[in-house]
């Protein structure tokens, strides 16, 4: 991945919605009865909850692990911030999250899981790619073609994240980061959005407005 252009997909509520009914319909047809459904925080919640109401499951809890940050910042290595609360002994788990990508994310939950000594344990994805080392047992699409992918519960801060790697180059007014944005990322945005963006960086003391134009705080 080239850090400063690539390929996005913003992908809708509805397309979520479909992707995570699509994998609830993938589990169900499995024969595969979890005890428990773990949503791995923040990116599974939504899919976790949506499959849960499919396979009308009322057994959900989280797992919040810390891999990636905004507008595709990785992190070096995947860490478990917030653990279960819960006595999982033995149990059949389903770990449910929104896409797998490098893998670790998943890999590093799996693990965690199996120290509490749960017993079969199995894992779900809305979106697959295929550059993933680790294969999960369900999945409602196969990605081929790496991109990243901005799901709509983080499609904001994406475009903060997004809005930054911009400006770091240089000042630019409104329309210049949208076209910039459109450019490297493939991602189109509107002014009034943008509007909202560079307002909450200003409002963080990340950037501030010369003229008409907006710069990083930190840059000359």
């Amino acid at each position: 991945m080239n850090p400063h252009s690539f390929s996005c997909q913003l992908v809708s509520w509805d397309e979520a919605y479909k992707l995570s009914r699509k994998l609830a319909c993938e589990i169900k047809s499995s024969g595969f009865h979890p005890d428990l459904i773990i949503a791995i925080g923040r990116g599974g919640y939504v899919p976790a909850r949506v499959v849960s109401d499919f396979l009308l499951h009322s057994l959900l809890t989280s797992i919040k692990v810390e891999h990636w940050d905004n507008a595709a910042r990785k992190r070096p290595e995947a860490v478990v911030r917030f653990p279960l609360a819960v006595d999982i002994l033995g149990q059949k788990i389903l770990i449910v999250d929104d896409i797998t990508d490098t893998g670790e994310t998943l890999r590093v939950t799996v693990d965690y899981v199996r120290s509490l000594h749960a017993g079969e344990i199995r894992t779900a994805v809305m979106q697959h790619k295929i550059v993933s080392p680790i294969v999960p047992d369900f999945y409602a699409e196969v990605i081929t073609e790496w991109r990243w992918v901005i799901y709509p519960w983080a499609a904001h801060e994406d475009l903060v994240g997004f809005t930054e790697r911009v400006l770091h180059d240089q000042p630019a007014t409104i329309e210049q980061i949208c076209e910039k944005l459109k450019e490297r990322y493939l991602l189109v945005v509107g002014e009034t959005e943008m509007h909202e963006v560079l307002t909450d960086l200003m409002a963080m003391n990340e950037a501030e407005r010369c003229g008409d134009r907006y710069k990083l705080r930190h840059e000359s």
